[in-house]
């Protein structure tokens, strides 16, 4: 997996992918089996597709972005067919990854658009956050290969460990983990927790970050 393409224009320019952007905020798909995506997130598609939702564990998705704490989910929908989809999510931007096999990318669950059938799945979440964000922060770690749509608000940036990042703007990572450090020294003074107050560690000499200029409050 080469971070660059995450930095380029347009890093799905001139290829035969099945995975395109057709512009910054809308994914164009060409499907041909099955892919899973974020329920709601189709806008428009062509050709023998058919759209089934999954909420939970229900069917073999093994609990793909499952309840959280906080009783809300997102649920998913797996497309199924040959044909060309459009998937967008709330105008935010999209970025594709391309997983060789063994290559893998943990990913915040409210950022996932969509990725291929063959992408095997686990869902993780961290803990330690539970006190700070409604039932933690729900992950979803994505094992290659195949291909795989995040969203960001914004343009993200990719920094490389060692580097502390702000839950709430912490998009993504592969090959590092974060630990959780609460720097107590930064009161709440707004009436909710402030990102501020609590980093994401990530250490080592490897792997990569993904961050964007926003900061979802709320998240689970």
């Amino acid at each position: 997996m080469n971070i660059e393409q995450l930095t380029a224009d347009d890093p799905s320019a001139d290829s035969d992918a099945p995975f395109e952007l057709e512009n910054s905020y809308t994914l164009d798909v060409t499907a041909d089996g099955s892919l899973l995506a974020k329920a709601g997130s189709m806008i428009a598609y062509s050709g023998d597709l058919s759209f089934t939702g999954k909420a939970s564990a229900e069917g073999g998705i093994r609990g793909f972005l499952k309840e959280a704490a906080s009783g809300e989910g997102t649920p998913i929908m797996v497309v199924e067919g040959q044909g060309q989809v459009y998937l967008a999510d709330r105008g935010k931007k999209i970025q594709i990854l391309a997983l060789d096999d063994g290559d893998s990318v943990t990913v915040n669950g409210e950022d996932v658009l969509a990725f291929e059938s063959d992408i095997s799945y686990e869902i993780r979440s961290i803990d330690s956050l539970a006190g700070a964000f409604a039932g933690g922060l729900t992950n979803v770690y994505l094992e290659g290969p195949g291909y795989v749509a995040i969203t960001t608000h914004g343009d993200p940036i990719v920094v490389e460990p060692p580097i502390s990042t702000d839950p709430q703007a912490t998009v993504a990572w592969s090959d590092t983990s974060p630990d959780v450090e609460v720097n107590r020294n930064l009161s709440d003074m707004i009436g909710q927790e402030s990102g501020e107050r609590y980093q994401m560690n990530f250490a080592g000499e490897s792997g990569f970050v993904i961050v964007q200029p926003y900061e979802e409050h709320g998240r689970a």
